[in-house]
């Protein structure tokens, strides 16, 4: 078992971190001018310090200890101080003096232990087991404190100023994707009453939230995926069981947009721990599996999301989502930087108790473009009613929750009058000549039991004996692929209610 070099480099992690991590009132703006000459003489220095550290290692297995010493608090303090520079220089990636630190933190985990400090602890030893599932460097960093900074405008500005991904995601939210944003917007807004308060509560910032929706589902409560993440916030069964999303009196709670919030409140807090706070490498988790990132970090030997020996490694869709979330966070917060203007609405929260009979689709062609929404009123609806099945006819006296400026147009035109007459006629016709859609998300769908497998079970004859005319349905809901469609004996399953078409 190996034992790290008995040198300052824990403490001084913690300082270089510091520093890389404060902001200072007169750092520049994001919108300076990157200062290539001064960015370029610095990474020389982070090189010379470097190399300074790797000669005192070699002195101290050659057993010239004082000297090993010295030239490394020497390269420590030459590294402590460029981290503190870069700060003032615009453009300058305050992440590679972490990255570098955790290389020299690797470096120093091989070597014989150096007694220079008589009073210190005991030599630290390296963890055991396999390399791959505990890196040596997530173990020893200290939590960086990276969650809350990031989104208010701290690290966050510094990632923006040199990260050429999450500039490509602030281009990609203001050009082909700004439809998907502002929808993303708008939805939230009716829903954030509901959702804001789990992330409030649990400690995490408001745009983390956002940028989390608007990549996952676009604020659209009924998302379900093809493998089949549902919900605001795309939670796949079994993840959401974990988290307390369960089923309802046939209700699935990853419908729920404040049960979501509230989960995935909880994930991500369950992850910071793990990760010592790196947002970039929760997010990452949360996209591509916890397993699966922590096994990809400790193998590319760094804790930094962006250092191009885990970056190159990660999968295609989780390089894409890590800044594409970062990038939704940041536009949230700063839209005015990126000439951007978010619509203004009314999101105070309001119910109304049902005069006659109706539908959400009754009520939403009543609604019309009622306070200027162009694209109606479905969408809000659906998505603070979350169980109700939109085409199904409520009794009188139900009540719903809607947005507060729906009250006064449903007392004044909604409760009775040609328009609901209107309303119900057409739903009354499709109802009468439309078939359920396999992908409805009404209380009936949604509805569901679990199974477990036996022997001489396959998904085709579960589908069968569960009413599925195929088994796509019960693939998508648990993730399993195609073509094989692979179960094994005391798998449980999750049967959505399907009937036989």
């Amino acid at each position: 078992m190996s034992k790290i070099l008995h040198i300052p480099l824990i403490a001084g992690l913690a300082a270089l971190t510091a520093c890389a991590g404060t902001a200072p009132a007169s750092r520049p703006s994001t919108s300076s001018k990157v200062d290539e000459s001064a960015v370029n003489a610095l990474s020389a220095e982070l090189d010379q310090a470097s190399q300074r550290f790797e000669a005192g290692l070699a002195l101290a297995r050659t057993g010239d200890e004082d000297k090993a010493q010295a030239e490394i608090k020497a390269s420590l303090d030459d590294l402590q101080a460029t981290a503190v520079r870069c700060n003032a220089i615009p453009g300058c990636d305050a992440s590679r003096f972490v990255s570098t630190y955790d290389r020299l933190l690797r470096l120093g985990v091989a070597m014989p232990a150096v007694d220079v400090d008589e009073e210190a602890d005991a030599v630290v030893e390296a963890a055991p087991g396999d390399a791959e599932e505990a890196s040596p460097v997530i173990a020893n960093l200290p939590a960086m404190e990276r969650t809350i900074t990031l989104l208010k405008g701290r690290e966050l500005a510094d990632i923006l100023t040199i990260n050429d991904a999450v500039k490509a995601g602030l281009e990609q939210w203001l050009t082909q994707y700004r439809p998907n944003l502002m929808t993303a917007y708008v939805n939230y807004e009716f829903m954030r009453y509901r959702m804001w308060p789990e992330y409030h509560k649990a400690g995490l910032p408001e745009a983390l939230l956002f940028g989390m929706l608007a990549k996952e589902s676009g604020g659209r409560v009924h998302a379900v995926s093809r493998s089949g993440a549902s919900g605001p916030l795309q939670f796949m069964y079994a993840t959401g069981l974990r988290f307390g999303l369960g089923s309802s009196n046939g209700f699935d709670q990853r419908f729920d947009p404040a049960l979501s919030a509230r989960a995935n409140a909880a994930y991500i807090n369950e992850q910071l721990a793990i990760f010592n706070g790196n947002l970039e490498l929760v997010v990452a988790a949360y996209n591509g599996g916890e397993g699966r990132i922590r096994r990809l970090a400790a193998r590319g030997g760094s804790t930094s999301f962006w250092d191009p020996k885990v970056y190159s490694i990660l999968p295609d869709e989780t390089r894409d989502y890590v800044p594409m979330v970062l990038a939704a966070a940041w536009l949230f917060l700063h839209p005015e930087r990126y000439n951007l203007e978010f619509p203004k609405i009314d999101g105070r929260p309001g119910t109304i108790a049902l005069v006659e009979p109706a539908s959400l689709a009754e009520l939403t062609v009543c609604f019309g473009n009622e306070g200027g929404m162009y694209d109606g009123w479905f969408r809000a609806l659906r998505n603070l009613n979350p169980a109700v099945d939109p085409q199904l006819q409520l009794p009188a006296g139900t009540r719903l929750e809607v947005p507060a400026q729906l009250e006064a147009a449903y007392a004044g035109r909604c409760a009775s009058g040609p328009w609901m007459k209107l309303a119900e006629d057409l739903n009354h016709a499709t109802r009468a000549t439309t078939r359920p859609s396999r992908s409805s998300t009404s209380i009936h769908t949604v509805a569901h039991k679990t199974y477990k497998v036996r022997h001489g079970d396959n998904l085709a004859r579960i589908a069968r004996a569960h009413g599925c005319a195929t088994t796509r349905e019960i693939a998508e809901q648990n993730g399993i692929k195609a073509p094989q469609y692979r179960i094994r004996v005391g798998q449980s399953l999750h049967i959505p209610s399907c009937s036989k078409r």
